[in-house]
């Protein structure tokens, strides 16, 4: 593993033991592993174990969003298992957020760990705020939302590559987490996206990357490459 590698791989995969074994191909070509609510609410954290046993941090991708009781359990939960960070919902609120970062810094103990607050998703654009009564715009509310987190305890947020500067401006401190990246445009489940290397320049501390690497015929190759064109020493 280089000094810096930003590429956090999703493994939304249908077995933990298929995530596993995707991890152990691409291991020595990425910075971290990333599993979300698939297997969190199938196999359940164990899966986290079993990925910090390779050697990585894990990105329990929970999306916490609860009154702050539970949320704190939640995330003390999940560091005990090993999480490196875990994402709550930044709409929960300032209290909420602090609860989770409480909780996961007594779950962690003196292992680092933070929490990483979702913004907007990528999958939204701005037709679909409007829809549920959001008269923002992604930009509009992913700054509003980056100051709370920042704020709140998080360590990070998660958030499109289009709103990256705006969190820049609002926190210019936090971590970013960029999901929707995309090697070249495809048409899938993801409404705001870029480039790796486009991302990187905007900016970006992390880049989630999920089926460009782990649909591919060779997920080590493909993550290799996508390292590589980020042109990072």
């Amino acid at each position: 593993m280089v000094a810096h590698n930003p590429i956090i791989v999703a493994l939304d995969m249908p077995t933990a033991q298929d995530a596993v074994r995707v991890a152990k191909e691409v291991a020595p070509h990425v910075g971290a592993f990333k599993i979300g609510v698939g297997l969190l609410y199938g196999p359940g954290p164990g899966t986290i174990d079993a990925l910090v046993r390779l050697g990585l941090p894990v990105f329990a991708d929970a999306k916490l969003h609860d009154i702050p009781s539970q949320v704190e359990m939640a995330a003390r939960n999940l560091a005990l298992h090993g999480a490196r960070w875990v994402t709550a919902h930044i709409g929960g609120g300032q209290a909420m957020l602090e609860a989770a970062a409480s909780g996961l810094a007594d779950g962690a103990g003196h292992a680092e760990a933070g929490i990483l607050g979702v913004s907007v998703l990528t999958s939204l654009d701005n037709a679909d705020l409007q829809r549920i009564g959001i008269d923002r715009t992604p930009g509009q509310l992913v700054s509003k939302m980056a100051s709370v987190a920042a704020s709140s305890g998080c360590e990070g947020v998660v958030c499109s590559p289009l709103e990256l500067h705006v969190v820049h401006q609002s926190a210019p401190n936090i971590t970013t987490v960029v999901p929707g990246i995309r090697p070249t445009t495809v048409d899938d489940d993801q409404a705001r996206t870029a480039t790796p290397s486009d991302a990187i320049e905007k900016g970006a501390s992390y880049l989630v990357i999920g089926r460009p690497i782990t649909a591919a015929d060779d997920p080590g190759g493909a993550a290799a490459a996508i390292f590589e064109s980020l042109g990072i020493i």
